[in-house]
């Protein structure tokens, strides 16, 4: 029946028009039949209960404009059915900022319902929604552009220790769409960016880490033990006055008279992290030509004047020279000290969990094991702790298999479980495979996941690491192929074809792109490839591999 209360049309049910008449004094339609005009013994309690059965936590207030009753008046109606235990009284809401009421059997069934949401928040994802997390958290996709997107691609990176032959044809191209290294160089010519090496790597290659100028004290490591000679000794006095200094005016303030020398004791400090350049170039000059352990063929191989192609491509001794204008091509560009550490351990240690939460999202024992983190996982621990302690990070089961330690932003742990419940049992692979260096912070094997077993059973004793040179291949998560350093032999890690297919494919891509230089497998997970009934030698042959008499071969 429709009736007015309050000045307001309502549709009522039927049963209630006697509640209705006696207790507010409505006026009923013509027709109402007699059976339903009865009086009860509290007809007001009988409409509020009705009320309370469909709505949730509600206040005295509500209760009495909904009816047009007085406010003392409906406080005084509901205090009986509070005493009979049909409604709950007290702050039931979040956020409220009085007293609520609620029935009994509706917040029931409230708490188990909020109950469920939460469990189905903390329940942690599998490790393979983990690992489809983390490249597509860090950038891995070419999602970046333009100076802006390599600035802050280099704040997620920073302290990232990385081979340097793999930094600008791996790492960061794979993050940065229309990558060139100009990009780079723009920042590190305005002082924006700072690169420092860490130490140097079998070959001409070498580990290095990027840092932002501003934070660069933190992120900095210390200085590496050095024996120092008299010609260390007269680079860092020159340069101890500030500025930056080229190859040729450094010689000339230092008294140097031999070019080759002093470019040996200037990458000596280097490679300790105690002096940098204003761009990559030198670096790029150290790499270009020779034995490093990421090749590519993105850069033509220069050869310096200190030495010279022989018969066959044969490197033979350098020949006497007199001193170039300029200096050696490894040395080009202005040389300075790097940042002074700070000195507070407490900073840093605050700066690196910082820095580690941001590149992984979820923070794990392995991954910050893996990134050779100060003083362990120990030390980040305590801080995490700390964060957690402040509101500023969860710690919680996110991750199955990973052990109850791990740390995350509300952001992170939101997109995980988002990209979790998008892909789902029944989501179609739909993304290409991913082609990183194996110690790229975006692999998430060997670190926060151990490596899975191999697929195909074969006789390789070898095993997968996080060693430069090395290659993996991932598949909507999953880690198809590790590709050894050299590229002779890899190790399968899926019987699939359609997998198998779509990683042979990418890494077919990543040789003709440059990324990777030629590559001529031998063997894989141990057995001959050639004459072998392997399927990755059909994957490869499918992708573009021609069969050599020394394996199967891609050229760029």
């Amino acid at each position: 029946i429709q009736v007015r209360i309050a000045g307001l049309e309502h549709w009522c049910a039927i049963e209630d028009a006697g509640r209705l008449q006696d207790a507010l004094g409505v006026a009923l339609p013509l027709g109402v039949p007699a059976a339903f005009l009865e009086p009860g013994p509290d007809p007001l309690g009988d409409l509020l209960a009705r009320y309370a059965r469909t709505h949730g936590p509600f206040t005295p207030a509500q209760v009495a404009i909904r009816f047009g009753l007085g406010a003392a008046v409906a406080a005084q109606a509901l205090h009986p059915l509070v005493a009979a235990g049909r409604l709950v009284e007290g702050e039931l809401r979040p956020g409220g900022t009085g007293v609520d009421l609620c029935d009994a059997q509706v917040l029931r069934v409230l708490r188990r319902r909020s109950l469920a949401l939460l469990r189905s928040q903390v329940e942690p994802v599998s490790a393979l929604d983990f690992a489809r997390f983390l490249p597509s958290w860090q950038g891995v996709g070419g999602s970046l552009r333009g100076a802006e997107g390599v600035l802050s691609l280099v704040e997620q990176l920073a302290g990232a220790v990385l081979p340097a032959s793999a930094l600008e044809s791996l790492v960061l191209p794979s993050r940065v769409a229309g990558w060139s290294p100009r990009l780079l160089d723009e920042l590190t010519f305005a002082g924006e960016v700072l690169w420092c090496a860490h130490g140097p790597l079998p070959g001409d290659d070498g580990w290095v880490s990027l840092h932002v100028r501003d934070t660069a004290a933190l992120t900095l490591p210390e200085p590496g033990e050095l024996e120092l000679s008299e010609a260390h000794r007269g680079i860092l006095a020159a340069l101890e006055g500030g500025g930056g200094y080229f190859f040729r005016a450094l010689s000339d303030a230092i008294g140097a008279t031999d070019d080759q020398a002093l470019s040996v004791a200037l990458w000596d400090l280097v490679w300790a992290g105690r002096i940098s350049g204003d761009s990559l170039a030198p670096l790029r000059a150290r790499l270009a030509g020779r034995r490093t352990a990421h090749r590519s063929s993105g850069a033509a191989s220069r050869h310096s004047r200190y030495s010279r192609p022989g018969r066959l491509g044969a490197r033979l001794p350098a020949r006497p020279a007199l001193p170039a204008r300029v200096g050696p091509p490894e040395t080009a560009g202005r040389w300075s000290l790097l940042p002074a550490v700070d000195p507070d351990p407490t900073l840093r240690a605050a700066a690196a969990a910082e820095l580690l939460l941001d590149r992984h999202g979820v923070l794990t024992r392995g991954a910050a094991s893996a990134e050779r983190a100060p003083g362990g996982f120990g030390a980040t621990y305590r801080v995490l702790r700390a964060f957690e302690d402040a509101g500023r990070v969860r710690r919680g089961y996110f991750v199955e298999g990973l052990g109850a330690a791990q740390f995350a932003s509300a952001a992170a742990v939101d997109r995980l479980r988002a990209g979790a419940a998008a892909a789902g049992p029944s989501a179609k692979a739909t993304s290409p495979a991913l082609v990183l260096a194996a110690c790229d912070p975006a692999n998430p094997y060997g670190a926060a996941l151990a490596w899975p077993p191999g697929a195909s059973g074969g006789s390789s004793r070898h095993r997968p690491a996080r060693k430069a040179g090395a290659v993996v291949v991932l598949s909507e998560g999953a880690l198809v192929l590790y590709v050894e350093r050299g590229g002779r032999s890899l190790l399968s890690f899926s019987d699939d074809p359609a997998s198998l297919a779509a990683a042979a494919d990418a890494l077919a891509l990543a040789v003709r792109e440059g990324a990777l230089g030629r590559l001529t497998v031998q063997r894989a997970d141990g057995d001959p490839l050639l004459g072998g009934e392997h399927p990755l030698a059909v994957a490869l042959q499918g992708a573009g591999f021609l069969a050599t008499p020394r394996g199967l071969q891609l050229r760029r």
